[in-house]
């Protein structure tokens, strides 16, 4: 602690403590890490180089375009900028947001309204609140919170949260969903041997299922980027045995693969382009 004399500590939910930044220390600490001056800085974000100095001063702090800009730069959440007043929320899911999971507009901007998985590169991810609930369920399932509990939660939790109370005026008239079912389709049309029929497609953060895989020349490649969400399932395999299918797919390619728990050993079955 004798380190960060300045510096706000508190004690978290778990009764541990932790150092609180105010945005001035933040702003000050985001700029040294990525190597910049604050000359450098104020050249990228169209400031003075005064403007950025009162900042990390704590004289003054970002208006709200610069903060965007800033949050742009360092791939943080304006709330981060800011020192987290805020506590972020999923508005569709209810997941407590931080800034790795924070789903993207198109223009590669984060919105902390929602994850990456309900939300990806400006469309929303889910249009039925039951799909929803079936995808959330096993991973909320533990001892003292059983599934009939969690689906009890999930069905009083949802209809509060914002997109869901604004989903005729958010949706996209099904447009998304349309997709998902034409994905459907191909992949099935594929007809892969062992792989039981694809029935739904969820969102996958690419930084979970970027798996290694090698080419027969003996080349190690990945074919995802870890920060994009794709449509994606792992199936079981119809001739039994500890190998599950995998499905990826977005609107320019259809990957299929095999692998043991855990992703280990991934086999790459097929690749197409759409």
């Amino acid at each position: 602690m004798a380190s960060f004399p300045d510096y706000n500590w508190s004690i978290n939910e778990n009764g541990e403590e932790v150092l609180e930044l105010t945005t001035k220390e933040i702003l000050h600490e985001l700029r040294t890490k990525n190597g910049l001056t604050q000359d450098e800085l104020a050249r990228k974000v169209f400031v003075t180089r005064q403007a950025v100095s009162r900042w990390e001063k704590g004289e003054t702090v970002p208006n709200t375009d610069t903060l965007q800009l800033l949050s742009k730069l360092y791939n943080v959440s304006i709330n981060t900028l800011l020192g987290s007043p805020r506590q972020l929320i999923c508005q569709c899911c209810g997941m407590p947001l931080e800034d790795p999971i924070i789903g993207r507009n198109r223009d590669g901007s984060l919105n902390e309204d929602y994850c990456k998985w309900c939300y990806a590169d400006g469309t929303y991810t889910y249009s039925n609140m039951d799909d929803l609930i079936n995808v959330c369920v096993p991973h909320m399932v533990t001892d003292s919170f059983p599934e009939e509990a969690v689906r009890s939660y999930m069905k009083e939790r949802l209809p509060q949260l914002d997109y869901w109370k604004r989903y005729r005026e958010l949706g996209d008239d099904g447009q998304f969903e349309s997709f998902k079912k034409e994905l459907i389709r191909e992949i099935n049309d594929l007809r892969v041997e062992g792989m039981p029929e694809v029935k739904s497609l969820n969102a996958l953060v690419g930084s979970f299922v970027n798996l290694e895989y090698t080419l027969p020349g003996g080349q190690k490649v990945r074919f995802l980027n870890d920060q994009t969400t794709y449509l994606g399932n792992q199936l079981e395999s119809e001739f039994g045995g500890n190998r599950c299918f995998g499905v990826l797919a977005n609107m320019d390619f259809i990957l299929i693969c095999t692998y043991e728990e855990g992703g280990a050993n991934p086999e790459l079955l097929l690749f197409k382009k759409r």
